[in-house]
């Protein structure tokens, strides 16, 4: 398996606003857990008239200290990459204290097969931006410009922001440093997640910050190995199928034996959006639907 060159270590404290970059600060919540690594990072972009990416969640140590980060400034966007519960439910509560709007895809009401046991925080079932976001929408400030990109495959609803002035993009679920994202069919689509890889490896960023952990700069030989990592799990899956193991349960427990046993349900969905990928291309086959518990063979 292809070895993705993760960053993990940083400095910070919960309830401690880092100045990360001339136009960035961060704060993090503090949620820690095998899905969500240290917790969800808040980003504030600007200074004065701010946006803020994924405000995430209601707890009241965090709200406070967000508060305190924002005291005497004024929020002009409230930005959501997407509906999980890490990342979303503080958003309206912010944007109303400030007069501003919350702007995001809406999510598509399509739970993942299984319920929720392969997302440790979860859907924000509730969640409704005031404002659609669309790829290509334009966010500015003073001495700030954000665009979004639609990212589709961890959620169909993913959007990462890109800021101009710094050559950055914040990505959310779509990039982590420190860990490979959760594919989870059927919002999740493993080809529209690995097109858009593909599509942000192209664009050459110098940072990616995404919500979970610090900061990737090395970003180009990052996304080359994050890409080659599903490349090279679609291909042991073929392995697996030629092996002989034909359910997706059996495959996990021999392709992840090495891997914490809490995120074996999360891997499941992420073979199935693999396997899902792999029938599209017509690689593999399944009778009836594919699914978790479904039999598969090569072609």
């Amino acid at each position: 398996m292809t070895a993705i060159p993760f960053v993990r270590e940083f400095d910070f404290e919960y309830g401690r606003c880092d100045q990360l970059s001339p136009l960035v600060r961060r704060l993090i919540a503090p949620n820690p857990g095998p899905f969500t690594f240290t917790g969800t990072g808040v980003f504030i972009v600007g200074g004065g008239e701010v946006a803020v990416i994924d405000p995430g969640p209601l707890d009241a140590d965090h709200e406070a200290a967000l508060d305190a980060a924002l005291e005497g400034e004024t929020i002009k966007f409230v930005l959501v990459t997407h509906h999980h519960m890490d990342h979303s439910p503080l958003a309206a509560r912010l944007a109303a204290k400030h007069g501003a709007k919350v702007h995001a895809m809406s999510p598509a009401d399509t739970p993942p097969e299984g319920g929720e046991v392969r997302m440790e925080a979860g859907d924000d079932a509730g969640f409704r931006p005031d404002i659609e976001v669309a790829d290509g929408d334009v966010f500015e400030g003073p001495g700030w410009t954000l665009t979004a990109l639609h990212t589709p495959g961890h959620t169909s609803n993913h959007v990462c922001y890109a800021l101009k002035e710094e050559n950055t993009l914040f990505s959310g679920d779509h990039v982590m440093g420190w860990s490979t994202s959760v594919v989870s069919p059927p919002d999740g689509s493993m080809g529209d997640y690995i097109a858009q890889l593909e599509r942000i490896r192209a664009m050459n960023f110098d940072t990616i910050r995404p919500t979970h952990g610090p900061a990737i700069t090395e970003t180009g030989p990052f996304l080359d190995a994050y890409i080659e990592h599903r490349r090279a799990r679609e291909r042991q899956i073929l392995a697996q199928l030629k092996a002989g193991r034909t359910r997706i349960k059996d495959m996990v427990a021999d392709m992840y034996a090495d891997v914490d046993k809490r995120l074996h349900p999360a891997a499941a969905h992420s073979v199935l959006g693999h396997m899902i990928h792999l029938v599209e291309k017509g690689e593999v086959a399944c009778a009836g639907e594919a699914g978790l518990d479904a039999d598969y063979r090569l072609i």
